[in-house]
């Protein structure tokens, strides 16, 4: 059975003294809901501050981002290596805010997922589409093609090592969400594609929605069965909406 993973993307929000006592508050609830993982994801100037916070804790913690290059002349760009020197476990990939501001290819994505998983690292493979190609019915034709550039640059036994998260672009900060039913459509599609290219690992891969997932609907979109857990962005700076959404996914175990 797939565990549940309530993962939380801080974008470029945090302090020393903010992640401070928002990771102690973590730690605190985290012993409630020994049924899910947690997972924060930080700025990079901060994970030293997570390794610190969070070593020995249930808690793991992750970058928003990883170079596709493994070192050399790439100013500004973080490496997987360097990420691993300071244990972060998980990396996000390809989330929409990136492919929408950096022009992030899903060429470059897999790229990184790649180097992620070179590094020891499980990449967090997001994939999305815009309101306007929901509305052309282009949904699967989309969110599957993304995830197949990253599918075709895998062997087979790296695709059970990732995580997926479907981020429809039209209700992140929106506060709009799409419903149980209509996110766990897409997702069900997510592992048929998955099962196309390793069928085991299609029922080991957990996807996760991104797409404001908050505690008043985390435990209807967590209970759908392609549903394993959230990308959460503004609640995730909240730890008593964090861990009341990973609460939800506590009280389905």
């Amino acid at each position: 059975m797939r565990r549940t993973l309530v993962a939380g993307n801080w974008k470029m929000n945090g302090s020393l003294s903010g992640n401070a006592a928002l990771m102690g508050a973590i730690k605190v609830g985290a012993g409630a809901v020994s049924a899910c993982d947690l997972l924060v994801c930080a700025p990079s100037p901060y994970l030293p501050q997570c390794r610190l916070e969070l070593a020995g804790s249930a808690v793991a913690w992750g970058a928003q981002d990883v170079s596709e290059h493994e070192s050399g002349a790439y100013t500004g760009d973080v490496a997987a290596a360097m990420l691993r020197e300071f244990d972060c476990s998980y990396v996000i990939v390809g989330h929409s805010e990136r492919r929408a501001y950096q022009g992030e290819s899903s060429a470059a994505v897999a790229k990184k997922a790649l180097r992620a998983l070179q590094a020891g690292i499980t990449p967090i493979i997001c994939v999305g589409e815009t309101l306007a190609e929901r509305q052309a019915a282009r949904t699967d034709a989309i969110v599957g093609q993304q995830l197949d550039v990253v599918l075709q640059a895998l062997d087979s036994a790296d695709v059970a090592r990732i995580v997926v998260a479907y981020e429809p672009l039209w209700a992140i900060g929106t506060g709009i969400t799409a419903t149980p039913k209509m996110a766990q459509t897409v997702h069900e599609m997510l592992r048929a594609r998955i099962a196309a290219k390793n069928a085991e690992a299609a029922q080991q891969v957990r996807i996760i929605y991104g797409g404001s997932m908050k505690p008043d609907n985390a435990g209807q979109l967590l209970a759908m069965p392609d549903i394993d857990g959230g990308l959460i962005g503004g609640a995730s700076l909240k730890a008593e909406d964090f861990l009341a959404i990973a609460q939800a996914a506590q009280a389905l175990a």
